[in-house]
């Protein structure tokens, strides 16, 4: 149960692991066959590439929301949610975790850090993490506290915008302003300190854009998200020497 406890550790030894297998390339009419069968039963969502499995005869698409659906190769029938394994010393890894953090670590490699508001070392750089953020809950403000200390020990922290209350709110307004500020470092740590700013939202910020990719991506649910480069992902706050003991720095 080790991995249920601790996602963060296990997930990131699966992942070189899950690199490193190549899967038998799925029958195109298989892979076409389960996604119109699914699309069918929920025209609504959207569907990624058919897998092969290590469950003989079963498939796994990802959908819309991120979740694992691991179908027959008629499309008639699908298990809904995680595949684990039970290695030979008894404990548990979760498969589709792993797999997801490889696809969430291609969407941060295919963002721009100029869109983002970064903190960086003044020294060596040993690790980066990126960050979904607000600027009123509390465990963000403090782990803005800790940039100081994420910034000593080589940690560079990214960004993004998320606004918790949605994109109609003062919170969005708040977020946006930072993102639109000339010194934007500056700006976001005032309005984290809870300092009296003037609200400016400027045309095309990348706030609405982050909250989406939060959203429908990362699978955001709170504030502060802190995601690692290789997609590993902590909802909520790490203190600094947790961060670098996850981080192997």
């Amino acid at each position: 149960m080790t991995l249920i406890k601790k996602p963060l550790a296990l997930v990131g030894a699966l992942l070189s692991l899950l690199a490193s297998v190549a899967l038998a390339e799925v029958d195109p009419e298989v892979a076409k066959t389960i996604k119109a069968r699914l699309q069918a039963g929920n025209p609504m969502s959207s569907y990624g590439d058919v897998r092969e499995s290590p469950i003989k005869g079963l498939y796994e698409v990802v959908d819309g929301n991120n979740n694992s659906l691991f179908v027959t190769a008629d499309g008639s029938h699908f298990i809904f949610g995680d595949l684990f394994e039970v290695d030979s010393g008894g404990r548990f890894a979760n498969l589709s975790e792993a797999r997801r953090a490889i696809h969430r670590s291609e969407a941060l490699g295919a963002q721009s850090v100029e869109d983002m508001i970064v903190f960086s070392p003044k020294g060596k750089t040993k690790a980066r993490i990126y960050v979904f953020t607000d600027v009123d809950c509390g465990y963000c403000r403090k782990l803005h506290q800790d940039m100081p200390e994420l910034n000593r020990r080589g940690i560079e922290v990214r960004y993004l915008a998320f606004p918790r209350t949605g994109l109609q709110s003062l919170g969005y307004r708040k977020l946006a302003t930072a993102w639109c500020s000339e010194d934007s470092n500056k700006t976001l740590t005032a309005l984290k300190n809870r300092e009296n700013v003037p609200l400016n939202v400027c045309k095309d910020n990348p706030v609405a854009a982050h909250f989406k990719l939060g959203n429908e991506t990362f699978g955001v649910r709170g504030t502060p998200t802190i995601v690692l480069e290789d997609g590993r992902v902590a909802p909520g706050y790490l203190p600094p020497a947790t961060l670098v003991k996850e981080l192997g720095i």
